[in-house]
């Protein structure tokens, strides 16, 4: 039995960091019903990413919303809120990202919705908090990663800020809306009582430089300084960085440098014998090291340093790493079908319970897919009041 099962979330959420945190709890076991608006449904299914189109529809669409129903239906109809209103009465957990004020508005703040449903747990993500000058600023990941002190932490010293190439704080933020739901659940079990869940993605991407952010505190405010060549961390001494190499690159984390001066047969490294010049005098030590690593291959310098028990690591592209038996060894890519009968290939859940992985067949929902059904359970609910599911 999955851990959330019979847990029904009413997800009014769209983009991706909101519904980053249904897919997982649906993952667990919960039944997601995506409340969508009539036509256009969520933005993301036409607008967001990527330009690759999967049945009609945007690829991260379907890979953020695999495992969900879609229930159709106009937030500013009374009518059709009245509807959603009868779900939510039913439900668990609701969840949100609408900016701040928006949802009361529509009259779904957490206010009001737990007079209707005293026990929900209701989550929600904003971009940068409900109080504050930057609170009405759009949610976005690039802005947020700009503002969040983040992009001076990656790329060589000479390079300016270098964002990271994916929606860090988007899925940073609805990891952490997953986790305070989950904890909330648990809550509720022992004393019956709903609570509100707040994420902000400015918080979830400050919360994610936590060694920085306590460095830079305890370092004097010193300004960050990322090293001028093989940059992998702004902090960390050499020989941490990513290098070329004859044929690739090499990735190397923490060591000793006279040690590996002894390995690579480089005399210039065993001159740093103290681990303070490591830090001091790293762009030094890293020039070295770039060097002479050119000298030769990965899979020759690999050779050498694994069986030291030197941490390194050979760097793949998406090509070699999905051929690799490595990869091959996790299953972490399954296929899904939608309910027209169209099938796709995306990641599959990271976790894994009691020995085994965490898979569902279902796709993507097309718009309102669900609407009929949900409203003939709706109609038809047993003397308890629960939704069933239906579409299991």
């Amino acid at each position: 039995m999955l851990p959330l099962k019979d847990i029904l979330v009413v997800d009014l959420s769209q983009f991706l960091s909101a519904p980053s945190a249904t897919l997982r709890l649906a993952d667990l076991g919960a039944r997601v019903i995506k409340v969508e608006r009539p036509e256009t449904g969520d933005i993301c299914r036409q607008l967001y990413v990527s330009n690759v189109m999967l049945n009609g529809e945007s690829s991260v669409f379907r890979a953020i919303n695999r495992n969900k129903e879609s229930f159709q239906a106009d937030l500013k109809s009374d009518i059709d809120k009245e509807k959603v209103l009868k779900l939510i009465a039913k439900a668990d957990v609701l969840v949100h990202n609408f900016r701040p004020g928006v949802i009361e508005r529509l009259g779904l703040d957490y206010e009001t919705v737990k007079e209707i449903n005293p026990s929900i747990i209701y989550g929600d993500i904003s971009g940068y908090g409900s109080e504050g000058p930057w609170s009405a600023k759009p949610g976005q990941d690039l802005l947020l990663q700009s503002l969040s002190g983040v992009t001076w932490l990656s790329g060589n010293a000479d390079k300016g800020p270098v964002p990271m190439g994916i929606a860090i704080v988007d899925i940073l933020a609805g990891a952490h809306l997953a986790q305070g739901i989950v904890a909330s659940l648990i809550k509720r079990f022992k004393t019956n009582q709903g609570s509100k869940v707040s994420v902000s993605m400015l918080e979830s991407i400050l919360d994610f430089q936590f060694e920085t952010i306590t460095t830079y505190y305890h370092d004097g405010g010193e300004p960050t300084v990322r090293t001028a060549s093989n940059n992998a961390h702004a902090y960390l001494g050499a020989p941490y960085g990513v290098y070329a190499t004859k044929n690739g690159h090499l990735a190397l984390a923490m060591g000793s440098i006279p040690v590996l001066g002894e390995l690579l047969s480089c005399p210039s490294l065993t001159n740093y014998p103290e681990p303070d010049t490591w830090f001091t005098q790293r762009d030094e030590i890293k020039n070295i090291l770039a060097e002479h690593l050119l000298t030769a291959t990965t899979e020759h310098w690999l050779s050498i340093l694994e069986p030291a028990d030197i941490w390194c690591a050979d760097v793949l592209n998406w090509d070699t790493l999905f051929k690799h038996d490595g990869f091959k060894a996790l299953n972490m890519i399954q296929n899904v079908k939608m309910g027209d009968g169209f099938e796709y290939k995306t990641t599959r859940c990271p976790i894994k319970i009691d020995g085994e992985y965490l898979t569902s067949t279902l796709g993507s929902p097309a718009i309102g897919e669900h609407t009929q059904e949900i409203l003939k359970e709706l109609n038809a609910m047993d003397h308890e009041g629960k939704v069933e599911n239906c579409c299991s």
